[in-house]
């Protein structure tokens, strides 16, 4: 079975999107991010991602999306149409009972393969307030947006240990890649 990666890009100052909401800033050339290792090998391991209903409506069009199987997004309330760009490979599955449902579907198509969270920092809290996760990946872009929505905002008072695993550069970010620590 395959491991539940959080994978997310945010600012050096820990900015996830800006102020207005916008995550232009830290996907300013989508081609060139689509030619780095780290976003190849992911695509290769990832066999299901979950994410939150936001950074699914954000999207809005799924055409040539990089990650080509079942998605699953987690939401109070089920959109009445499907985003553009539904596919034999590329299903979205729409998850009312949160969470810890989402992560146990997506593990289940998964098969071997990762499951890969993403885009939403509420989905990701809850992931990692959850213990749901077994490794996070972080790509820091080289900016400081000084205000916006943070990823790691309340996360409770438990300290959560991370053990370094990964490190790799690119043109345009840093990759962190970490192991959470599980007693």
């Amino acid at each position: 079975m395959g491991k539940v990666l959080l994978d997310m890009t945010m600012s050096l100052d820990g900015f996830i999107a800006d102020r207005n909401g916008s995550v232009q800033s830290l996907y300013p050339d989508l081609s060139e991010l689509r030619k780095t290792e780290t976003l190849r090998e992911s695509m290769s391991t990832t066999g299901a991602v979950v994410m939150g209903r936001h950074g699914y409506d954000m999207a809005g069009d799924y055409t040539g999306y990089e990650y080509q199987g079942p998605i699953f997004v987690v939401t109070h309330h089920v959109p009445e149409k499907v985003a553009k760009g539904e596919n034999e490979r590329l299903k979205f599955t729409f998850v009312t009972d949160g969470v810890k449902s989402a992560i146990e579907k997506a593990k289940a198509a998964a098969g071997d393969k990762d499951v890969t969270v993403i885009g939403g920092a509420d989905v990701a809290r809850q992931c990692i307030r959850a213990g749901l996760l077994d490794e996070i990946q972080i790509h820091l872009m080289p900016l400081l947006l000084g205000e916006g929505l943070r990823l790691f905002d309340d996360l409770g008072a438990e300290q959560i240990d991370l053990e370094r695993i990964k490190v790799l550069e690119s043109t345009t970010t840093t990759d962190i890649r970490f192991r959470v620590v599980k007693e």
